[in-house]
């Protein structure tokens, strides 16, 4: 019974789909471009899969670009220039960091000002509670002098009750 178990469970494990994945061999002249292949592997996202590296996907166009990659690094391309060729042709949504330009400008700006205003506004409700709260616990004259009164009437209230228990 054990047998056909184990049996059963390597059949199903044999039949999975990682068991099936592709895996990418690549030769490279020496450890530094290795190195530089894994590195704008991990820099590029995957056009079609939604927050993937090229590293990470196992979609068919992130292996063209896998491949792609590695026959720019053979033909001596430097980093800028495999990422600018992948950019005109993806569009900079392909880089994880775009580069800090006019026209990405307000994605790189935007959580400094969404900080900004959050702190500001945290700012306001701070004072603003500060103020309300100062202006509900101030009592004016007329409002001081019935609390003494009511205060008073209660310890002379208490005061008669204790010395009619004694």
């Amino acid at each position: 019974m054990r047998t056909i178990l184990r049996l059963f469970l390597l059949i199903a494990v044999s039949l999975t789909s990682q068991s099936f994945a592709a895996i990418d061999t690549y030769e490279f002249a020496d450890e530094q471009t290795r190195e530089r292949f894994y590195r704008l592997n991990h820099e590029l996202r995957c056009p079609k899969c939604q927050n993937q590296s090229l590293a990470d996907s196992n979609s068919p166009i992130s292996m063209d670009l896998r491949r792609e990659v590695y026959r720019l690094l053979e033909e001596g391309k430097n980093d800028r220039e495999i990422k600018d060729y992948l950019v005109d042709r993806y569009g900079e949504y392909i880089l994880y960091r775009p580069e800090l330009s006019p026209h990405t400008l307000m994605l790189w700006l935007a959580p400094l000002i969404l900080l900004l205003i959050g702190a500001v506004a945290l700012i306001v409700l701070i004072k603003r509670r500060r103020l309300t709260l100062a202006q509900s616990s101030a009592l004016d004259t007329e409002e001081q002098a019935r609390l003494d009164r009511l205060l008073k009437d209660s310890h002379t209230a208490t005061d008669k009750d204790l010395k009619a228990r004694d």
